[in-house]
């Protein structure tokens, strides 16, 4: 990274400084990204610690007892609904909540907030005791954290024009999202030493010797977790300038902001439908990278045995290759342009996914398989933000950043539905990766025909 660079459409300097203290918040994020929505919590939901005790005794300890499938899988199904409505949510919602942080001026204010809200969930997910009776509880504080995290991702995103120039958008987004998974990675070695890891005594998790009773252990590292989040989201709201006055645009109400809304999109069918299509595009491939992250640990361990340790090795693992092949094609991002790193990353996701459905039950199995595709969703993910900011007009991030999760939001269902209705149909969790398959499989075909050099929107 270099220490600033120079826009000469805006004539301005951007210091290292505010770069770093942007990409911590994706740093903190993966308390989040990685703690919550892949490797732990959602692990932690999907474990038998959630089914009837009766099931399990029964099941005397076979992991293939037809009825204790039939409970996980059922569990499943309910965090995948808990989801899909929470993505109905964000869709509605996610126009206001953009539009204003143009609208007010207010960008960075937004981004605490949503991003506070996250951490209140993930602190409340201390109380989601490991016990029937909880499951609910514990997969609609998912839900909810959700929701605030999408939407403090639009804040998030807008603020990378302020902190890169058009000739270095590419390193930059890609530095974000690699800091996050080195994030990730340091976070989970933590948890995994303090609260998870066992050390020779029975009951006992990790080097605090916290209780694994009710899933103790696991309620503490996500509270940890919280703590790490606010911690790191604190730098970029006090280093990077708010958006400056002079670009602020008129409040509005909120379902005023909805014709505001149709009036964007109206004036992009009329001037620039390439635009449309990308957001179609990345709205369908977009999902379905977040079911890859949401059921992937899910499957790890109901298919392939994992324990909610050996979760966490792929985790630290997962985050190590992802972290390395972010950071290098964000180079490639801006040496290629992002179209290429787009469809060549989804192709080998598409690849990866499905081969899972034919590598048996073995671990290793599912460790090559995994490996592979986390190394593609990182790029992905970066230069899908990096396209888009490069044809955003200054003082309009928000409201295009908003329009950018309300189309992604707007068929956020596809994923989770899909892969809930081919576990509910099958009895059988591995095949709801077949689901997640035809999404971003769906999301390669839309993006084939989006033109690689747009016009920008004005």
């Amino acid at each position: 990274m270099a220490a600033q660079s120079d826009d000469s459409a805006q004539n301005r300097v951007i210091p290292r400084g505010q770069v770093v203290s942007w990409a911590l918040w994706d740093w903190g994020s993966a308390a989040f990204n990685a703690v919550v929505t892949t490797f732990v919590f959602s692990t932690f939901l999907a474990s038998e610690l959630f089914v009837d005790p009766a099931i399990v005794a029964a099941a005397d300890g076979d992991a293939k007892d037809p009825a204790l499938v039939a409970a996980l899988a059922d569990n499943a199904s309910t965090i995948g609904w808990a989801l899909a409505i929470a993505g109905v949510l964000i869709a509605i919602l996610a126009p206001v909540l953009g539009q204003r942080s143009d609208g007010t001026g207010r960008r960075k204010l937004w981004l605490g907030i949503n991003t506070g809200a996250v951490v209140l969930a993930m602190l409340a997910m201390f109380f989601v005791d490991g016990a029937p009776g909880y499951l609910i509880l514990g997969a609609t504080l998912l839900a909810v954290g959700n929701i605030f995290f999408e939407f403090a991702g639009v804040n998030y995103n807008a603020m990378l024009v302020q902190v890169s120039t058009r000739k270095n958008m590419g390193r930059v987004s890609g530095f974000g999202w690699g800091m996050g998974y080195v994030g990730g990675i340091v976070l989970l070695i933590v948890l995994l030493a303090l609260f998870v890891q066992g050390f020779g005594t029975e009951g006992e998790a990790g080097l605090l010797g916290i209780s694994t009773e009710g899933g103790l252990h696991v309620r503490m590292a996500v509270v940890a977790s919280a703590i790490w989040f606010a911690i790191f989201a604190i730098p970029v709201l006090v280093k990077v300038p708010e958006i400056p006055a002079r670009d602020v645009q008129v409040r509005v109400g909120f379902f005023r902001s909805y014709a505001v809304l149709a009036k964007t999109i109206s004036k992009l069918w009329h001037s620039n439908r390439q635009v449309l299509m990308f957001l179609l595009a990345s709205a369908v491939f977009r999902d379905g990278l977040a079911g890859v992250f949401t059921f992937g640990a899910i499957i790890a361990a109901q298919v392939f045995g994992f324990s909610s340790t050996e979760v966490l090795y792929f985790a630290v693992a997962a985050n190590v290759v992802a972290g390395i092949s972010t950071i290098i094609a964000g180079r490639l991002d801006d040496s290629f342009g992002p179209k290429r790193v787009i469809i060549v990353s989804l192709a080998g996701l598409v690849i990866a996914g499905s081969a899972v459905l034919f590598i048996g039950t073995a671990q290793v199995g599912f460790w090559i398989a995994g490996l592979v595709l986390t190394g593609f969703v990182g790029p992905v993910q970066s230069a899908s933000r990096s396209f888009l900011a490069r044809i955003t007009p200054p003082g309009r991030e928000g409201e295009i950043f908003g329009l950018y999760a309300t189309s992604g939001r707007a068929v956020s269902f596809l994923a989770p539905s899909l892969f809930a209705l081919f576990v509910a149909l099958t009895g059988d969790t591995r095949l709801g990766i077949l689901g997640l398959v035809i999404v971003l499989l769906a999301g390669l075909v839309l993006m084939l025909p989006v033109k690689e050099k747009q016009v920008a929107i004005d």
